[in-house]
């Protein structure tokens, strides 16, 4: 059964693999349900591009094509977001995660750029912008156990290090510094 806590993730936190493996664990397992559009999965393709992640071709459309499969509803929560774009007061470049966000009636925006959601563009609409560390945070309070299981389901299942839970937490260490603390 899926949950009805969504949560739009912003391309920033679908670029790490670590991280973005983690957080569609998480939803994977119920804990929300995650939300994007075709414009940040485009977003998250175009910077996977860039040399300084070493992916080729196939591994990028491999990457995008398995996020599809495994949430085949994530852009259809957001439909119909792009008539909200020009509406949205928040800063011009990620004004479609928020409209993507209020579309699909999300809690959350989780995005490693909270500043460019600002409170006074967010809580009109209903939306929180926090970022991962908070974000993995208030899972790890809400069912510690299920997040350190699918903390160890990813590392079992990686062909690549991380290959310990100890190890994929310490990896997370830059992106969500109070996270990576609590489950070490």
């Amino acid at each position: 059964m899926a949950s009805s806590f969504r949560v739009v993730l912003d391309a920033c936190v679908m670029l790490p693999q670590n991280l973005n493996n983690l957080l569609l664990t998480l939803a994977a397992h119920d804990l929300f349900d995650p939300v994007w559009t075709p414009d940040l999965l485009d977003e998250v393709e175009r910077n996977l591009r860039k040399k300084s992640f070493g992916l080729t071709e196939d591994q990028i459309d491999r990457r995008i094509t398995q996020m599809r499969r495994a949430f085949p509803h994530a852009e259809d929560h957001a439909a119909g977001y792009s008539t909200l774009v020009p509406s949205m007061k928040n800063h011009r470049k990620d004004r479609h995660v928020l409209a993507a966000a209020v579309s699909s009636s999300a809690a959350l925006i989780v995005t490693a750029n909270v500043r460019d959601f600002p409170k006074r563009a967010c809580t009109p609409n209903d939306v929180e912008a926090i970022t991962p560390d908070e974000f993995l945070l208030d899972q790890l309070d809400l069912d510690p156990d299920l997040v350190l299981g699918a903390m160890a389901e990813l590392v079992g299942r990686n062909q690549h290090p991380p290959r310990s839970v100890l190890g994929l937490a310490e990896s997370l260490g830059p992106l969500t510094p109070q996270f990576s603390k609590a489950v070490v």
